[in-house]
C-alpha cells in the first residue's frame, strides 16, 4: 500500500514508520497517489493567528468575539475542548470556558493571513476555488509532471510551507471528489491529513448518520429521520425513481450524495452570492430611533465591501435578530443599482421601520441582493438625477477619511448617538 512520511515527505510502501526519517505521520492509503482534489482549511484559524503574533497565549484558551452580548467569531482548541463553539453567545462561552482569554477580532490582520495563504494554493494549481477567509477546495489533477510528484506529497509540502512561512496551521482532506475531500478533511483535525477513497466511499458512509452530509441541517435530518432514514446506508439504496418519490425533486441528489457522489467542479471564478455587514448590540434596541444610527454605519460599510469586491447592490436584505434569538429577514429591490450607503439606508430603513415594533433586537444587519456590475452602479435616471453628484460626495469624503481617520467627517445621525 502507498504510504507517505508528512515529516520528510518520502513515498514509499507501507511501513510501521519512515525508511528515511524514522518519522510515524505516515499517510497510508491504497488510491493516495492517484486522488487529486483536496479541501483545505485553517485550523482555529482567527485564534491561531492571534497565538501566531502573541505566543505567551500559546498554552492558555482563547475565544475571538466581541463583549458580553457578541457571539464567539472563532475559538482554540483548548477552548473547544471546554465546549466552546464557532457562534455561540459570548455569555454562554465564558460560562464554559471562564478562564478564556478574549481577543477582538481584527480582520484586516486573518484577511493577510488569508491572501499569504491563498498565494500558497496557487503555486501548486490555478484551480483554487475560496469557500471562506480560511477554507477552500483544489483540484490537483495533472500537476504530478509540474512538481514531480503525487498531490499527497504536494499537498503536505504545502500544508509545512504554511506552517512555516505564515504562522498557523492547515488541515487536508484529499478524495475523488469535492464532496468526499469535504467528509475528509472533518475526520483530522487540527493539523490533519485524510484521505478517502472511490472505492470505499459509500461503505464509509453507510454508517453515518444523514446529518453528517454538508448542506444536511437540522429541520432536514428531523425530517429524513421522521420517514425512517437515520443513517446515509438507509438513502444509499435508493434508485432515482425511488429518491423522488418519497424525498422530493432533490432525492435523486441526496441520495447519489448518500454513495458519495458529486460531479461539482473546483471553479475559481465561483460567483460571490451576496455581500453584508452585521452587528451586535451591548445592550437590546428596540425603536427605530435607536435603530437607525447602526443600520447607517452598516450602511457605509456594506458600501465600502461593494467598492471593494466590485460590484453593486441590486436589492437591499435587512436582518434583524431578536432578543431570543429569532431571526428577521426583510428584502427590497432598487430601482437602479448603486453602491452609495445613503442609497442602501434609504432602502432598508423602511424595513427597519416596519419590524420595530416594540420588539428587541440584539442584532441587526444589511445585505446586498442581488449582486451587479459595479460599473453599472450610481449612473443617474430620470428617477435620481443626483445620483453621480452623491456617488461624487462619497468618495471625497472616504479620500478625507483615509488621509485623517474614520472621525474626520461623520453624519449627524450617528453623531448625535
Amino acid at each position: 500500500m502507498p504510504a507517505l512520511c508528512r515529516d520528510c515527505l518520502r513515498l514509499f510502501q507501507e511501513e510501521a514508520t519512515c525508511p528515511a526519517c524514522s518519522g510515524r505521520r505516515i499517510l497510508r492509503h491504497g488510491e493516495l497517489t492517484d486522488l487529486a482534489i483536496a479541501h483545505v482549511d485553517c485550523d482555529a484559524f482567527f485564534a491561531s493567528v492571534e497565538k501566531r503574533d502573541r505566543p505567551e497565549l500559546r498554552a492558555q484558551p482563547v475565544i475571538v468575539g466581541g463583549g458580553k452580548r457578541g457571539v464567539v467569531a472563532a475559538c482554540c482548541y483548548l477552548a473547544r475542548i471546554r465546549g466552546v463553539r464557532s457562534a455561540m453567545p459570548m455569555f454562554k462561552a465564558l460560562s464554559l470556558c471562564p478562564d478564556a482569554v478574549v481577543i477582538r477580532p481584527e480582520m484586516a490582520k486573518y484577511a493577510a493571513a488569508s491572501r499569504a495563504i491563498r498565494a500558497l494554493m496557487e503555486d501548486l494549481t490555478p484551480l483554487v476555488q475560496p469557500l471562506s477567509i480560511d477554507e477552500a477546495v483544489l483540484d490537483l489533477s495533472g500537476t504530478a509532471a509540474l512538481h514531480k510528484a503525487p498531490p499527497a506529497a504536494v499537498l503536505a509540502r504545502f500544508a509545512r510551507r504554511v506552517e512555516r512561512e505564515v504562522g498557523v496551521t492547515v488541515s487536508i482532506g484529499l478524495a475523488p471528489n469535492r464532496l468526499l475531500a469535504k467528509l475528509a478533511v472533518e475526520r483530522d483535525k487540527p493539523r490533519g491529513f485524510a484521505v478517502i477513497g472511490a472505492a470505499e466511499a459509500a461503505a464509509l458512509l453507510a454508517g453515518e448518520p444523514v446529518s453528517v452530509l454538508p448542506g444536511v441541517g437540522p429541520v432536514l435530518a428531523r425530517k429524513l429521520n421522521g420517514l425512517g432514514f437515520i443513517t446515509l446506508g438507509q438513502l444509499q439504496g435508493l434508485s432515482p425513481r425511488e429518491a423522488a418519490a418519497r424525498l422530493g425533486e432533490e432525492g435523486p441528489a441526496l441520495a447519489a450524495r448518500a454513495r458519495g457522489e458529486d460531479s461539482r467542479r473546483v471553479d475559481p471564478t465561483r460567483e460571490t452570492k451576496s455581500i453584508s455587514a452585521e452587528t451586535t448590540f451591548e445592550t437590546d434596541l428596540r425603536s427605530v430611533a435607536e435603530l437607525e444610527a447602526p443600520l447607517w454605519r452598516l450602511s457605509e460599510k456594506l458600501a465600502r465591501r461593494l467598492k471593494e469586491k466590485g460590484f453593486a447592490a441590486g436589492g437591499v436584505v435587512l436582518k434583524l435578530k431578536t432578543s431570543s434569538f429569532a431571526l428577521r429577514t426583510r428584502q427590497a429591490r432598487l430601482p437602479a443599482p448603486t453602491r452609495l450607503p445613503d442609497t442602501l439606508f434609504a432602502a432598508a430603513r423602511p424595513l427597519l421601520a416596519r419590524e420595530a415594533d416594540g420588539t428587541a433586537f440584539r442584532l441587526i444587519g444589511i445585505g446586498a441582493q442581488p449582486l451587479l456590475p459595479g460599473a453599472g452602479a450610481d449612473l443617474g435616471d430620470l428617477v435620481d438625477a443626483e445620483a453621480p453628484r452623491r456617488a461624487a460626495r462619497w468618495e471625497a469624503m472616504e479620500k478625507l477619511r483615509a488621509r485623517f481617520g474614520e472621525a474626520a467627517i461623520t453624519r449627524g445621525l450617528t453623531a448625535k448617538r
